[in-house]
């Protein structure tokens, strides 16, 4: 069955007109650039005021974040106002973002409460949120009561409809209208209301109150996770982190927010909270994902001990942990990817920085993330009391005094740590019977960095001493030389007879390399040849069909029959002239031709 939509009822209240200057309200204390934008509004002919946090905070006396404005006209008048600087943004909740210099300002229009359930879900949820209705039905469209005055600076004046200033003077935090319906509409409210009271130091009436059970905490899970990730991101970095953590534990809100969200805060959490709120006080930057990576590292040590059971390597267990809490924590909030690499990064590098091997120690202090995983380690050295978290050694300090001292204080440090310069690699000279101590060498290295050049007696000792290495050099003794052996071969003189025998060898001298590429030109001896004999006179007469041809004469045959066999007849014409030789085609590329040449 079908949930009946509920009938918003407008109230029927005229609005008290305060005078701005007695509430303590200046104009000139305003940015231009919201006084640019109202005032620019009105010329056309539209209503506008100051609405929100920024006229709460100023009655209060703190400075206010932003200032948001509401007007009559639609968005795509403020579009038409203000032209290019003007953008239109949001689907759920059309708004205006007009830009005034180097500042933004949100315009949104006055808003009537939904006419149909068609704008909501079954459970009264508001799923979009663009009727549009004058500043009474605006009003009632409030949450909380003290964002409900409306500042107008032109004119001095600010419209109370409801009583919020006596809210403010009281410390009360009143939800306008039902309080049950109001949470129904939007379940992030609960949330806000949880802001303010830790921001501002409010209680809540006794009708908001009530609305912190199981049930609203459910309504708050069926919101968007990117929602609920924006809405978290201005808990961690509003400056008041540490009394809001501790109201998230107590109210029930951490478990719609977190998986496995323990029942109350860690110190680790505690204390990093703290830290952040000073750090924001100070006008340092936070980021949030450093928040999240200390809420998520118990998840992260329950789901690192289980992979490791299973005996997986270390680094590959780190991954799968990492990713299976980002994947259960990614249903409640969606934490952006890079979020995700920032936490892992902090996490991967805190076994890197418990026990650090000497020659690594310059690459992580160069990382990206060495400060933020620094900072981390520091933190859980003095306020982790995790049962599964491993011990830290002390390093946490130890990283603190390394980034503090000189690079010969660093290089002390690193030679206690366990590494020192000792090197596995063998050196050049070991060989030649030079005993060098590297104890000794270490330490002449740190005192010729390190020493002052006013005290004479600290200057280090040479650890090779060579003889005679200042004195004049014509006072020197003249080196030795060392006497080389050289062999004696025995002497052998030729006769007559052994130059005849060399001339009487008539075998002709036939290179090697000659011989193989081409036949001698006669196989006839000097003797031979002055005896008038040829080649014909040796060789005996042996019949053509009795001589044994081989295999390339007989190629060389059957190659002559077949060129015979197929050369057509040839006439005496042909005969006579004798045909031109085909030039072999080249296989080379032929030249490029210049237009020069």
């Amino acid at each position: 069955m079908q949930k009946k939509p509920t009938k918003h009822k407008t109230p029927k209240s005229s609005a008290t007109v305060l005078s701005a200057q007695k509430l303590g309200l200046d104009k000139r204390t305003l940015p231009h650039s919201i006084v640019e934008v109202i005032s620019t509004l009105n010329k056309a002919g539209f209503d506008a005021y100051i609405v929100g946090g920024g006229v709460r905070d100023s009655l209060l006396g703190l400075a206010p974040k932003d200032f948001d404005a509401v007007t009559n006209a639609r968005p795509h008048e403020i579009k038409a106002i203000f032209g290019g600087r003007c953008r239109i943004i949001g689907k759920r909740f059309q708004l205006a973002h007009v830009y005034s210099g180097r500042e933004l300002i949100e315009v949104a229009t006055f808003r009537a409460p939904p006419k149909d359930d068609t704008h909501t879900t079954d459970d009264g949820m508001i799923t979009r949120d663009n009727v549009w209705g004058d500043i009474t039905q605006d009003f009632a469209r409030r949450d909380f009561s003290i964002n409900a005055l409306y500042y107008q600076p032109i004119k001095g004046e600010v419209l109370d409809f409801c009583g919020a200033v006596d809210d403010i003077k009281n410390g009360t935090l009143r939800l306008l209208g039902d309080a049950k319906v109001r949470v129904e509409e939007d379940p992030v409210r609960l949330l806000r209301a949880l802001r303010f009271k830790a921001k501002l130091g409010f209680e809540f009436d006794k009708a908001l109150a009530k609305q912190f059970n199981d049930t609203s905490w459910t309504l708050l899970e069926q919101v968007s996770a990117h929602r609920l990730y924006d809405e978290t991101q201005k808990m961690f970095t509003g400056g008041y982190l540490a009394p809001l953590l501790p109201l998230l534990y107590q109210y029930g809100a951490m478990s719609s927010l977190m998986t496995y969200a323990q029942p109350k805060p860690t110190r680790l959490a505690l204390q990093v909270a703290k830290n952040t709120d000073e750090r924001i006080a100070s006008g340092k930057t936070a980021n949030p994902a450093f928040f999240y990576a200390v809420l998520l590292w118990e998840n992260y040590l329950h789901a690192l001990v289980k992979f490791k059971k299973k005996g997986l390597p270390f680094h590959e267990a780190q991954l799968k942990a990492s990713r299976k809490v980002f994947d259960a924590q990614r249903i409640k909030t969606a934490i952006p990817k890079f979020a995700e690499d920032f936490i892992s990064d902090i996490w991967f590098m805190q076994p890197k920085l418990v026990s650090p091997k000497p020659k690594d120690v310059d690459r992580l202090s160069s990382q990206g993330k060495f400060r933020a995983g620094l900072d981390f380690l520091i933190m859980r050295e003095s306020h982790d009391d995790s049962p599964l978290s491993e011990p830290t050694n002390g390093m946490g300090a130890w990283w603190q005094r390394y980034l503090a001292v000189d690079a010969t204080s660093q290089s002390q440090m690193l030679s206690a740590l366990g590494g020192g310069v000792t090197r596995t690699r063998r050196r050049r000279g070991t060989d030649t019977g030079i005993d060098i101590d590297k104890d000794a060498e270490l330490l002449q290295l740190q005192q010729l960095s390190g020493r002052d050049d006013d005290k004479a007696d600290d200057v280090p000792q040479p650890l090779l001493v060579v003889d005679n290495a200042n004195t004049p050099k014509s006072t020197r003794p003249t080196p030795r030389v060392r006497q080389v052996d050289v062999p004696t071969f025995e002497r052998r003189t030729y006769s007559e007879s052994d130059f005849a025998k060399l001339l009487d060898n008539d075998e002709p001298y036939i290179p090697s390399v000659r011989y193989r590429k081409r036949q001698p030109s006669s196989t006839l001896s000097i003797k031979e040849r002055e005896q008038g004999l040829t080649e014909s006179d040796l060789q005996p007469s042996v019949p053509s069909s009795a001589k044994p041809k081989t295999q390339a004469s007989k190629r060389q045959t059957t190659g002559q029959q077949t060129r015979q066999q197929a050369k057509p007849r040839e006439t005496a014409q042909d005969t006579d002239t004798p045909k031109p030789k085909k030039r072999k085609k080249s296989n080379a590329k032929p030249r490029a031709k210049h237009d020069d040449q």
